[in-house]
């Protein structure tokens, strides 16, 4: 299984209480389910989030390659 990175931005950070994390995982889904096995917080946060794989949008299905990296964008408020 590839090894992946994925970094947590703003509600998502705080709700992971670290800004990266690396797991094992083939797609998207399988990375969110990981990251967020017993963390219902996080687990709701990420259900919120937009990603990047390597600076691309990904959704749920995407594969990810060894090393990938994977943004965790939830939603921002502002103008």
């Amino acid at each position: 299984m590839p090894e992946v990175t994925i970094r947590y931005f703003a509600a998502a950070r705080a709700a992971a209480g670290h800004p990266t994390a690396t797991a094992d995982a083939t797609s998207l889904a399988d990375l969110i389910s990981t990251v967020s096995t017993d963390r219902p917080e996080l687990a709701r946060v990420l259900s919120l989030c937009t990603f990047l794989l390597n600076g691309e949008r990904a959704t749920p299905t995407t594969p990810l390659p060894e090393g990938a990296l994977v943004d965790a964008l939830p939603p921002f408020a502002g103008g």
